[in-house]
C-alpha cells in the first residue's frame, strides 16, 4: 500500500489507537491486525458482527478542550499534525480498489468521544492545520451518542462549509459504515446520509441478504442488465440495498436522471445529451436552434441559513495539488448551473442559474466564479426559463 507513513510517537499515539481497538470490539467486531502505535496512519482489518472483513486507514487525532490564547473558551480542537510543521500539502490517502476505508477523526479520551471530518474534502492538507467545534456539538454527541453538523471553513478558498460527524465511542462502527457509504458525497447528502444512517443502509446481519441466483428464476424478459448478471431485477435492488458504497454512488446518479428527463421534456429543446466524461458537464443542450448549451447539475448543502436561505456545494470534488484553483468553476465551463434541492427538500427539484449571472471569485483565483453560492429570487424555478435568457 503506497501511502505516505509518519512516525510518531509510540507513548503519545497509543491512546489513540487503543481508543479505536476497544470501542471495535465493544461494538462487536474482532480485530484481524492492526499496525504499530508508533506509524502513522494507523491501519487496521477486522471483522463485524456479521462476519464480514473491513480494513480502515485512520488519520488520527488527538482533540480537546484546552485554553487558548485569544480563541473561545467554549471552543473544542484537534490539529492535523504528523512531524513537522513544514508548509507543504500532504496526502490524505485513499484505496483506489475500496478495499480499505479513510478515517479523519480527532479522539477525545477522557470524553470518550470522536469527532470526525471529510477526508476527500482534505485530500490534500497542510501539516498544522486545527479543526474547531463548539462545546454545544460536544454536549450533543454525549447526549445523544451521534451528532452531525455543519462546519464554517476559515479559508475564503475553501468549500463554505463541511459536514462533520461525532459520535460516543459505541457509534465507532456506524462512523465506519457512514465513511464507507459517504466517500466522495457532496457535503448536502453527507449531512442527509448522516442524519439518516440507519434509514439509508442496514445495519450488518449475520443471515444473508441476498438468495442465491440458482433459486430465483429470471422473469421471460429480463432486463438486459440481469441477464448479463445472471441475476433477477430485485436481487439487483437487493444487492444496491445491501451494499451501502453502490447504494449512495447510485443515489449521486438520480440526481441526474431527474434532471435529464427535466431537460429532454422542457418545451423548445431539441436535443439533450449526457456527457460521460470525467471533468466535462453533465450535459449539452440545443434549444430552440440555438448553439449548444452545457448545463452542470450541483447538489444544494443540507442546512439553510438563519432565514432560510439554500446554499449550493458549488466546487469540484478535487482539486490539483499544484493549482488549488482548480477546485473551483470557471463561467466559461458551462452556461447553466441546475442546483438539486434534495439534500435540503428531500424532493428531486431543480433552481437554475446562468453562470454569466454568477459572482466570481477572490482575488487568489480571480477567473473563477465564487463557491460561495445561495439560492435566491432571482433563480429561475424552470430551466426553460433560463435558456430563453440565453438565446434572447
Amino acid at each position: 500500500m503506497d501511502y505516505e507513513r509518519y512516525s510518531v510517537s509510540e507513548r503519545h499515539k497509543s491512546p489513540l489507537l487503543a481508543f479505536i481497538l476497544t470501542a471495535l470490539r465493544n461494538c462487536g467486531c474482532r480485530i484481524l491486525r492492526n499496525s504499530s502505535p508508533q506509524q502513522a496512519p494507523f491501519r487496521i482489518t477486522f471483522e463485524d458482527p456479521s462476519g464480514q472483513r473491513h480494513g480502515i486507514i485512520v488519520y488520527a487525532f488527538f482533540a480537546n478542550s484546552q485554553p487558548t490564547k485569544n480563541r473561545p473558551t467554549d471552543e473544542h480542537r484537534f490539529q492535523i499534525k504528523y512531524g513537522t510543521k513544514d508548509g507543504e500539502l500532504h496526502q490524505i490517502w485513499q484505496d483506489p480498489y475500496l478495499l480499505y476505508t479513510t478515517l479523519m477523526v480527532g479522539i477525545d479520551t477522557e470524553r470518550g468521544i470522536f469527532v470526525g471530518i471529510d477526508p476527500v474534502l482534505h485530500e490534500f492538507t497542510k501539516f498544522f492545520i486545527s479543526v474547531e467545534f463548539k462545546r454545544t456539538e460536544v454536549e450533543a454527541i454525549l447526549d445523544t451518542g451521534w451528532h452531525c453538523w455543519e462546519r464554517a471553513r476559515r479559508s475564503v478558498d475553501d468549500s463554505p462549509v463541511e459536514t462533520v460527524v461525532g459520535g460516543r465511542s459505541e457509534a465507532f462502527f456506524d462512523y465506519i459504515r457512514f465513511e464507507q457509504a459517504g466517500r466522495g458525497l457532496d457535503q448536502g447528502h453527507r449531512f442527509l446520509l448522516a442524519e439518516k444512517l440507519d434509514e439509508f443502509i442496514a445495519r450488518p446481519q449475520r443471515d444473508p441478504v441476498l438468495k442465491s441466483s440458482t433459486e430465483i428464476l429470471l422473469p421471460e424478459t429480463p432486463h438486459d442488465l440481469a441477464s448479463e448478471f445472471q441475476i433477477s431485477e430485485d436481487q439487483i435492488l437487493n444487492m444496491i440495498e445491501a451494499a451501502p458504497r453502490l447504494k449512495m454512488a447510485v443515489r449521486g446518479w438520480v440526481a441526474e436522471h431527474h434532471l435529464e428527463e427535466i431537460l429532454k421534456t422542457t418545451e423548445g429543446v431539441d436535443s439533450c445529451v449526457s456527457l460521460e466524461e470525467d471533468g466535462r458537464p453533465d450535459f449539452e443542450v440545443t434549444y430552440m436552434g440555438s448553439r449548444p448549451f452545457l448545463v452542470e447539475c450541483k447538489n444544494v448543502l443540507r442546512k439553510t441559513l438563519a432565514d432560510g436561505t439554500v446554499r449550493v456545494d458549488f466546487q469540484k470534488t478535487r482539486a490539483s495539488k499544484s493549482d488549488p484553483c482548480s477546485r473551483f468553476y470557471r463561467a466559461s465551463d458551462f452556461q447553466v448551473l441546475a442546483a438539486c434541492l434534495h439534500p435540503c427538500t428531500e424532493r428531486w427539484e431543480f433552481a437554475y442559474r446562468l453562470t454569466r449571472e454568477m459572482d466570481l471569485h477572490t482575488k487568489k483565483c480571480p477567473e473563477h466564479l465564487s463557491n460561495n453560492v445561495r439560492i435566491s429570487e432571482e433563480w429561475y424555478p424552470a430551466v426553460g426559463a433560463a435558456f430563453d435568457c440565453l438565446v434572447g
